[in-house]
């Protein structure tokens, strides 16, 4: 039985869509970690509890269907921006919201990264070199 859950897991990845605009963040990337980690002998792996496995790939698999969207229809597709869907997906990109956290980093923030990989003699240096600039 362990061999059919293994599979059935196995099809679900190959079937869940990786979104490469969320490096890092990605479910499907994530969900074919776990079940790399879950089952590392393949086929051979042993199953704890059996139950909770069939419970999480049911739950899984309803995700995937689109389960809820069908049983539960929105009335119309948008939402209280007005934003698209496109829309969402460019601002919710990893490099959009990198972007953003570097836009909202302080002026403190910025100098401290800028000086902490250098060794102690450096950051002497450069904290007088900017310490001694005029300030505008």
């Amino acid at each position: 039985m362990a061999a059919g859950r293994y599979r059935r897991f196995l099809k679900l990845c190959e079937e869940w869509p990786v979104d490469e605009t969320k490096r890092g963040r990605d479910l499907g990337s994530y969900l074919r970690q776990r079940v790399a980690q879950a089952f590392r002998e393949g086929e051979n792996t042993q199953v704890a509890e059996p139950e909770a496995c069939d419970q999480m790939y049911e739950s899984l698999a309803r995700l995937h269907s689109n389960y809820y969207k069908h049983k539960y229809p929105r009335p119309r597709d948008t939402s209280f921006s007005g934003l698209s869907v496109e829309e969402y997906k460019l601002i919710l990109s990893t490099d959009t919201l990198e972007e953003f956290k570097d836009m909202n980093k302080g002026m403190w923030k910025k100098l401290q990264e800028k000086f902490t990989s250098r060794n102690p003699e450096e950051k002497h240096k450069a904290w007088a070199q900017a310490l001694s600039r005029p300030r505008t």
